[in-house]
């Protein structure tokens, strides 16, 4: 099925969390091209898989024909959205957070065509270039006079962090939403841009930008979250959390990526398909309905992974994702390249540095590693020959390392089972 509207479109993929003004949004976008904005703040230096669903949802929009504004914060990110954070965020220093500006445009520029010749062009800036140069008392005079702080404290986000006595909110972050609210009232006033997507977490924040604008210009703007990305922990991804998976492979290798999507639930893989992808929603329901019948290993994984690690980290990328995977898994261990094993000693199985000495023995290695408890565990493990050592076998309870152990004069890579791994890496 074809569709002419982006607002019914990202219904139908679940991309859609809340809404103002639906049919009016959906009657403004049939009928017009609009301009959007989506802001990202430079905590970090990489954007992470939880920016994805509005790095592809800008794209679509630019698809339908509508000209998307990325907001990079170099100001906002100077202090940190407090939205539903436990604590503040640590205060980075200016000529950091700059350089991550840079990296993050040149992150956004590879999801949204921002050529001047592009019929839907888009535009990449910096709030630092206008929230830097306004005065405190002009500020507060035009924009804070707009903010009811009775209403501000009964959000959320704030009301929660009010009431965390050993953490409470700085005034820095509690005026966030002020300068969020001012982005949207300067991107309406500069670049006519009429709606604002974000993160569930940003409804309130752009409310009240939809709210200042009126009361500023007594004009009508409009506002789209889409659905929140959570860890298995059910919590929100983050730049400053643990565990993340970044959209920069120098923090998270293009194998590590590929794993994260292939180790999706079956509970979420469909819809992740049609939030990710642009498979389209009949294919998606006759695999589902095909991996329900087959009774095996679900295809849907493999699928959601190659589609989206092709599309953060290219065909070169995803390539080795897949040729690790591989080898790995199918005990071609001996054909892994050195760029292979530089990439896994990155991240993607657990790694152990050991000194290489002719003593060491591979029971000693199984309990360093973790993969065995203890050395009756490890004895067990080898005596059921559930232990491989660069895929082959192992089976002697007494085995100590020697030098054809080391791949390319430095790993090891130490099985137990089917599933789980540990590179040695030797010193």
């Amino acid at each position: 099925m074809k569709y002419t509207n982006i607002i019914q479109y990202l219904y139908t993929r679940n991309s859609i969390a809340q809404i103002t003004n639906k049919e009016k949004l959906i009657n403004i976008t049939q009928s017009q091209s609009i301009t959007l904005y989506c802001g990202f703040d430079p905590t970090s230096d990489s954007l992470h898989i939880g920016h994805l669903i509005l790095l592809i949802n800008l794209r679509r929009f630019q698809l339908f024909g509508h000209h998307p504004v990325i907001l990079i914060g170099g100001a906002t990110g100077l202090i940190g959205d407090p939205s539903f954070k436990n604590s503040a965020r640590k205060i980075c220093a200016i000529n950091t957070v700059q350089k991550w500006v840079e990296k993050i445009k040149h992150q956004v520029s590879k999801f949204i065509n921002c050529s001047n010749n592009h019929a839907s062009q888009a535009h990449i800036v910096n709030n630092y270039n206008w929230l830097s140069s306004i005065s405190l008392l002009k500020f507060l005079r035009e924009i804070g006079n707009f903010f009811s702080i009775n209403k501000m404290i009964n959000k959320d986000s704030i009301k929660k962090r009010l009431q965390k006595n050993n953490h409470g909110i700085s005034y820095a972050e509690f005026s966030y939403n002020l300068l969020q609210s001012y982005d949207f009232s300067y991107l309406y006033q500069n670049y006519n841009t009429i709606l604002q997507i974000g993160g569930s977490d940003q409804w309130g924040n752009i409310i009240s930008g939809i709210e200042l604008i009126h009361r500023i210009h007594k004009h009508n703007t409009y506002g789209i979250t889409m659905p929140l990305l959570t860890t298995k922990y059910n919590t929100k991804f983050g730049k400053t959390e643990k565990n993340t998976i970044w959209l920069d492979p120098k923090k998270t290798s293009p194998y590590k990526f590929y794993q994260y999507w292939l180790n999706i639930s079956d509970k979420k893989v469909y819809n992740f398909l049609k939030i990710f992808t642009n498979m389209p929603i009949e294919q998606i329901e006759d695999l589902k309905k095909e991996d329900k019948k087959n009774h095996k290993k679900p295809k849907a994984q493999t699928i959601l992974a190659k589609k989206i690690t092709q599309l953060v980290h290219g065909r070169y990328g995803l390539k080795n994702a897949q040729n690790i995977t591989n080898c790995l898994f199918t005990g071609k261990i001996h054909t892994l390249t050195l760029k292979d094993f530089k990439q896994l000693s990155q991240d993607g199985i657990p790694f152990l540095s050991l000194k290489f000495n002719t003593t060491l023995t591979l029971q000693q290695v199984l309990v360093e590693s973790t993969l065995a408890f203890s050395k009756t565990q490890a004895k067990t493990l080898i005596l059921s020959k559930s232990i491989r050592i660069n895929s082959m076998k192992q089976t002697k309870i007494n085995y100590i390392f020697c030098a054809t152990d080391k791949l390319y004069n430095r790993y090891t890579i130490l099985q137990r089972g089917k599933k789980s791994f540990c590179l040695i890496t030797w010193e």
